[in-house]
Order: C-alpha cells, then structure tokens, then sequence
C-alpha cells in the first residue's frame, strides 16, 4: 500500500531543504509541497479555508485563529525565528530620539495588526523602553487573516493602505514590521542586529515567527502525522544545523548569518519542541494578551498535538 499524499506548504530555507528536496521523509505520508511565491497568501488561505494538510504558519496568526475555534493544530516546529529590532523604523525627520518617544503618536503596522513580527517589535518598544503600547495609535496597512478578529479601539487602519507614501511624508512617525527604502526613513537603533543579539544574550530573547499546522480532520484519522511531521522537519533541521556548524554552507544567507550568531549563545540555533521554547513562547502569549490579540494566555499544551508535547529536537 503506498503513502498518503498530504498536500503542504512551507516556504524552502535551510532548515527544511532536506525534506523538500526528498533526502527526509516520512514513513507513511508523503509531503506534496506546493510553492507559494508570497507565503502569507497560504496563511490566510489555511486560516480562512484549511485550504492544506500541513501549512508554516505565523505563530500569532495561528494563536490568533485558534482563540476563534481554527480547526487546526501545530506541532512544536519553529521554522523561522531571529531578531526583530531592525523592524522598527522611523521618520527621520520627525526628530525622534528613541522609540520611548512614540507615546501618543502614531505608528504604521505593515499589514494586519496580528502579524507576529510587529508584535515582537511592539514587545521590544514595551520591554526595552517601558512604553504603554494602549498610548499609540497603531495603523496596519492591510486587513487581519483572522477574520472574527477585532482589534482594540487604538488599532486604526489606513484607508488607503499606503503605509510607505506616509511614513515617507510623516503623516506616520514610525513603523513596525516593515523597512523602507527611502532617505527619510531609518531604523531606530543604529546597529539593530547587534541589539538583537544583545538582547539575546542579555535576557534570552530570540523572538519564534513560524510553526507548521495541521488540519484537525487529518489528525482526527491519522494520530501519528504530527509524530511524522515532527521527526520529519526535526531531521532535516538537525542537518542544516549540523552543515551550519561545521562551515559546509559556505554562501550565508541573511537568516544563516542570525543562526550563527545564535550558535554564540545556544548550541543549537533552532530547538524544536515545547520546553527548549517554553520562554519564548509563553512570553509570546503574555504579548499576544497585553496587545489585545487573545483575551488571555492560552496554555501551550492546548495550541500543540498531544502525542508531540513531550518532543524535542
């Protein structure tokens, strides 16, 4: 009897080449990966529709659609994570020093006002400026993937969209989520990648942006998936990791380059699993809740598959 072909999403990096290009698979199923040139299509699409069998998918939009009942589930496979510092950008010539001087202003949001990097920005505007967030008028680009979701009366969407045209004209003073390309606009911290890594280093943060999901229904008739999809991602992380530390990747992206730094702390750059993650996503979840995404925090053993809680890769 052959596999069940399961129809999957996730966008090719390092850490998931090896099950992409065939070199990892899964005992009973086999991973028809679609290729999605603009991944958050496939986000809205899984929320929306649970258009894929097993879909990447942003942590907060995925914490978010499953506080309104998303039938889906992750395993605890954190495909992207890095630093989030550079995503906090300003109008230059606004005369702002720090973001502790965005207080009563207000401040773009590349896309929805769920989308998990600017959450993590937000936190960092929280926690390393002691800013109340509810003092800023927030101003996303575009509509939320969740569509139960209702942002709270300081979340206020630009009509047109233009989120680039008005942070160039400083009708917006700053942004997160987001870079712009343009002479008046630049990040707020001068070497943000070594503030990230300082951070890190300073107070553990290494901020998680993706998980991968399933639909209920396939769990439902086939427990052991999440099993299989866990090892299956988890071997082909371990040996982009173990290439990574052994210098076999000699042309470094962007992202390799944050998993190296990474190494200078942890020794693996990508733990898989709840408890190597416990931190960090349980500090997720109070931001999720202090910025009005959930009601309140969710335990994490309600957002992963039961036979995968214990996991770790």
């Amino acid at each position: 009897m052959g596999k069940t072909k399961l129809n999957a999403v996730s966008r090719t990096q390092g850490n998931n080449r090896a099950l992409k290009e065939g070199e990892v698979s899964l005992p009973d199923f086999d991973l028809d990966f679609e290729e999605v040139p603009v991944l958050v299509h496939a986000f809205r699409r899984m929320v929306r529709e649970l258009a894929y069998d097993v879909c990447e998918m942003a942590l907060t939009t995925y914490i978010c659609a499953k506080a309104h009942g998303a039938k889906m589930t992750a395993v605890p496979v954190f495909l992207v994570r890095g630093f989030h510092h550079e995503a906090i950008i300003h109008h230059v010539p606004s005369g702002l020093k720090s973001p502790s001087n965005l207080a009563g202003q207000r401040v773009g949001v590349n896309r929805g006002y769920t989308v998990t990097t600017g959450v993590w920005a937000r936190a960092i505007i929280q926690e390393e400026h002691d800013v109340d967030l509810s003092d800023i008028t927030w101003c996303p680009s575009g509509d939320e993937h969740v569509e139960q979701y209702q942002a709270p009366t300081n979340v206020q969407p630009l009509e047109d969209g233009d989120l680039e045209g008005r942070l160039i004209a400083g009708d917006l003073v700053a942004a997160v989520g987001t870079s712009v390309d343009h002479s008046d606009v630049a990040t707020m911290y001068e070497d943000p990648f070594a503030a990230g890594l300082a951070a890190l280093k300073g107070r553990g943060l290494y901020p998680i942006n993706h998980t991968v999901a399933i639909r209920d229904e396939l769990l439902e008739e086939h427990p052991d998936i999440a099993v299989q999809v866990f090892n299956a991602f988890s071997e082909s992380k371990n040996r982009y990791v173990a290439d990574l530390r052994s210098g076999r990747i000699s042309d470094l992206t962007a992202v390799d380059k944050v998993h190296l730094a990474a190494m200078e702390v942890i020794d693996d750059p990508l733990p898989y699993g709840i408890e190597p993650n416990r931190h960090t996503l349980e500090g997720l979840m109070g931001h999720a809740a202090t910025q009005r995404i959930i009601p309140g925090p969710m335990p994490l053993e309600d957002l992963f598959a039961k036979n995968v809680l214990d996991a770790v890769a």
